[in-house]
């Protein structure tokens, strides 16, 4: 009789971006110029919220964890990245490669669910000003940040459990600069078909209640406003939100649709889309929404 394949428990080796390996020195310059920028203005951010006290209100707390949010995530692909670039150090370990599927995958359900609070931030200060205070206090807050936590775990254990169950007999090499869990399963020796259909969905669940909760929230907000003294106001404070909210949900539908339906698009195409997703929402975050911030502005310049 046959016997079932033996699985391999192997470093996986990145491979970076397929068919430009030929380019690495554009591709570092790009990736650590990205690096260096998120690290230092996502750093300022977060040191002039911990010690402002006057930045405590509920859209500062939020910006706060989104901040935190994109430290944690671009540190754990990036330095391998480089790694790859610079030292030519292509092997990732088994384990450390889950871990940093997890990492990845969690994170930016927390950023869509944090994305979503600001939006419901903004809604509560524009349409019910005089109970701001009362619906947005600190128990809500936290209710709030421990529900979006609580929904990105729901979300990835599982996966993450789907995924390191599934045998890895076949070579270990993967098509990609991180370990995307798409691009891993395909290296498994089983169907890998129940875990990528889980992913999709669940995608497309955490993006499906968000945008449109988003979309309605700024549809209120707009109602509200239209014709008033405070509109323009109103406008500039929810576009630097607005810039933000596309900046993250544009590439990151187009990366997960790319890598599981886009058979017609290259695979360098996918991975740098992939790479871009990550990378530039948290290089652009602090300059689009936080320096444009007349309060984070203010308390910047008063630190220095």
């Amino acid at each position: 009789s046959l016997q079932p394949p033996q699985q391999q428990i192997l470093p996986f080796i990145l491979v970076g971006v397929p068919s430009l390996e030929a380019f690495p020195t554009c591709l570092d310059i790009l990736f650590c110029s990205g690096y260096n920028i998120t690290l230092v203005g996502n750093g300022v951010v977060l040191l002039v919220i911990g010690l402002d006290n006057s930045l405590r209100d509920p859209i500062h707390c939020f910006l706060g964890r989104l901040v935190v949010i994109d430290v944690v995530m671009v540190p754990s692909i990036v330095p391998r990245m480089l790694s790859m670039f610079w030292l030519n150090s292509t092997e990732i370990g088994y384990m450390a490669c889950f871990v940093q599927m997890f990492l990845v995958h969690s994170t930016t359900s927390e950023e869509s669910g944090v994305l979503l609070a600001m939006a419901v931030d903004h809604y509560v200060a524009i349409c019910h000003p005089l109970k701001y205070q009362a619906i947005l206090n600190r128990q809500t807050l936290a209710q709030i940040g421990l529900a979006i936590v609580v929904r990105a775990l729901l979300f990835m254990v599982p996966l993450t459990g789907m995924v390191t169950n599934l045998p890895y007999c076949h070579s270990p090499v993967v098509p990609h600069s991180y370990c995307e869990h798409m691009a891993v399963v395909k290296l498994a020796c089983a169907d890998p078909r129940p875990s990528r259909l889980y992913s999709v969905a669940g995608s497309s669940l955490i993006v499906g209640m968000d945008m449109p909760f988003i979309a309605v929230s700024y549809g209120m907000m707009l109602k509200t406003v239209l014709g008033k003294k405070l509109c323009w106001k109103a406008f500039s404070t929810c576009g630097r939100h607005i810039c933000v909210t596309l900046l993250y949900y544009i590439p990151g539908i187009a990366s997960i649709y790319a890598q599981q339906f886009g058979s017609g698009i290259s695979v360098h195409a996918q991975v740098l889309l992939a790479d871009l997703y990550l990378t530039l929402p948290t290089m652009l975050n602090p300059i689009v929404y936080s320096m444009r911030t007349k309060q984070i502005h203010q308390a910047v310049l008063k630190m220095l």
